[in-house]
């Protein structure tokens, strides 16, 4: 006699259901459960922010509210490095290709972005409110942008006194640096190398031509710039300002010393045979005010080293 199939038999015989549709199943399921909900009031304030932009997650980090998620952690601690990433912070991934789902579970209450990835924010908003900002525009300068995204940021999360009281300490940081460097100092040509032949020199509409005359110095590159920076340029195109001191913003990719050893541009330029050249820890160079606060120390420090062996 034949028995039939049992229960357990025929259940097993259902079609299986992967993790990865599961996972993808539901973010798409939370998200779109959180776009029919309403948006927060952009006048309430938040607690839970999240960012895709490093200028704002430094800035975050520097108003003592770090967010729950930001992008590209192992390279912000490698070139941007300060102010120190918790280690709670969730990694979104890279910042032009966030992970959604990671976001998600991130429950943040609202999203700093900036228009370097406006193209984002539809999908952004059925996660949180996107509040976004501008802080790099061929010619215009980027300090008083910076400024601005500040106080908006420490607005949107209640956190006005602490705004306040972080530009007071940069003015303060600031006008001690000037203080250490004294007058008469030569122009600076900050520069970020690309190779052995070709650097981008940051100009007056970058955060690094912003920070230069802050501590007392001059911009020495005057020429024009693309995007915050002449990108890129030919070493030979520095031989024209000649007093000025050479500051190597890093990184530096790992051949270019070799490469400029042997380069003849590059020994021939009046800095160089001075030995009026800086070589300075990396900053990045599309930060906010933590940021430009950094490279001024670090700039400082070397003139300071640099005058104590007699160079320039």
């Amino acid at each position: 006699m034949c028995r039939p199939p049992s229960r357990q038999r025929r259940v097993s015989r259902a079609p299986a259901i992967s993790r990865r549709a599961l996972l993808a199943g539901g973010l798409a399921s939370g998200i779109a459960g959180l776009s029919s909900m309403p948006a927060r009031a952009a006048s309430t304030p938040a607690s839970r922010a999240a960012t895709l932009d490093w200028a704002l997650l430094e800035t975050l980090l520097a108003l003592g509210h770090p967010p729950v998620a930001a992008t590209e952690l192992v390279q912000f601690r490698a070139i941007a490095v300060e102010p120190p990433v918790p280690d709670g912070v969730a990694d979104l991934g890279l910042r032009g290709l966030p992970n959604l789902e990671t976001l998600l579970l991130a429950r943040p209450d609202v999203i700093f972005n900036s228009s370097f990835y406006a193209a984002l924010e539809p999908r952004l908003s059925r996660i949180a409110p996107v509040e976004s900002f501008t802080l790099y525009q061929p010619g215009r300068p980027p300090y008083a942008p910076m400024v601005e995204m500040t106080g908006a940021v420490a607005a949107r999360l209640d956190l006005a006194g602490r705004a306040e009281a972080f530009l007071a300490a940069a003015t303060t940081r600031f006008a001690a640096l000037t203080a250490r460097l004294g007058a008469g100092n030569r122009p600076v040509l900050a520069v970020n190398f690309g190779d052995a032949r070709h650097v981008r020199v940051f100009g007056f509409d970058s955060m690094i031509g912003e920070a230069m005359p802050r501590i007392g110095l001059a911009n020495g590159w005057d020429g024009p710039t693309s995007y915050s920076a002449a990108a890129p340029v030919g070493l030979e195109a520095l031989a024209p300002h000649g007093e000025a001191w050479i500051a190597s913003v890093g990184p530096v990719p790992p051949d270019v010393a070799t490469g400029l050893a042997r380069n003849p541009f590059w020994q021939a330029l009046p800095a160089v045979k001075a030995g009026r050249v800086l070589w300075l820890d990396p900053v990045d160079p599309f930060g906010a005010l933590p940021s430009a606060l950094r490279f001024a120390r670090l700039l400082t420090e070397a003139l300071e080293r640099a005058r104590t062996v007699g160079g320039g």
